[in-house]
């Protein structure tokens, strides 16, 4: 990775891009931002800092898009300039915790409290801002996500759900300002041990869960939920009838899972489709860049993802 500079280095150049990392992933997302041409990066903790306009990044948590160097001798004076651009700013602080506190607290109060699934995301604007030293503040008006550093914290189920996989499918469904309903069908690929069928299930939705391996008994037992024992790479979609939601949260590798992605679409035969993209070892940027090609798909790194991506596609219409 390139080397991280020490509280108070800043870039020579003026900086016209930052892309947050979630915590683990600063080397996935630098590989892939070398390989999109983001130019020489500066790092400001998880930050990465750079000189040239933003490209899409599929590993970054949070794109801040239109970034601006200020000095500021004071903290009022950094609160001023900010509160003068707009009201909602969230802070990022790897340094200079207690001089951000301080700067945060001459600011409008922005504390999200714990999301209550189903719900749909925050419409408020929200801009990003740090210190890159005592007296000099990056902020960005405009960023990737409504969320603070991109992170997203939900009311947990801690008893019904098998595992805790669900908070990858809340957060996707949250994102998406949409989620199955009652009247709905839903097919769940490499269901077991069914948490993700427990998520649109809990809904009101139908589910038919396929996988060779039992759902936890629970899960099983709900009377919109039904089961096929056989193999989710096996399933024919053409036989399949249409469906409002594919879901998948299979362990495969990429490649056949692009596969099985592109077999659904071409079969018109799911509507919507979540589905995570699992990497072992090595980062396959080359297969997560195909996934998000795809024409009316989208690929993101989510706050509950580890070393995967959420795919999201959405037929024409649907």
């Amino acid at each position: 990775m390139t080397a991280r500079p020490e509280a108070g280095t800043q870039p020579a150049w003026p900086v016209r891009s930052a892309y947050l990392a979630a915590p683990g992933f600063d080397a996935v997302m630098e590989q892939e931002l070398a390989r999109k041409g983001a130019g020489d990066l500066c790092w400001h903790g998880r930050l990465a800092l750079s000189a040239l306009p933003p490209v899409a990044s599929l590993w970054a948590i949070d794109i801040w898009d239109a970034p601006e160097r200020h000095a500021v001798p004071s903290i009022k004076g950094a609160a001023r300039i900010m509160r003068g651009l707009q009201r909602n700013w969230a802070g990022y602080a790897p340094a200079m915790h207690r001089r951000s506190a301080l700067i945060t607290d001459a600011l409008p109060p922005v504390r999200p409290k714990p999301v209550s699934f189903p719900s749909t995301p925050p419409d408020a604007h929200l801009g990003g801002w740090t210190l890159l030293a005592p007296d000099v503040l990056l902020l960005s008006p405009t960023k990737s996500t409504p969320f603070i550093n991109g992170e997203v914290a939900f009311v947990e189920n801690r008893t019904d759900p098998p595992s805790r996989a669900y908070l990858k499918l809340w957060e996707a469904l949250y994102r998406l300002g949409r989620w199955p309903v009652a009247g709905e069908t839903c097919i769940d690929l490499g269901a077991c041990p069914g948490g993700w069928t427990w998520v649109a299930a809990s809904q009101g939705a139908h589910v038919t869960a396929i996988d060779r391996a039992p759902l936890a008994g629970s899960i099983a037992a709900l009377p919109n939920v039904t089961c096929r024992y056989e193999s989710a790479f096996g399933l024919d979609p053409a036989t399949c009838e249409p469906v409002d939601w594919l879901f998948s949260d299979i362990i495969a590798y990429p490649t056949r899972l692009l596969a099985l992605a592109q077999r659904w679409i071409t079969s018109g035969r799911a509507a919507r489709i979540v589905m995570t993209i699992k990497f072992q070892g090595e980062t396959d940027h080359d297969t997560a860049e195909a996934f998000a090609a795809i024409p009316g798909g989208r690929v993101l790194h989510l706050w509950h993802n580890k070393h995967e991506l959420t795919f999201f596609w959405q037929r024409d219409g649907a």
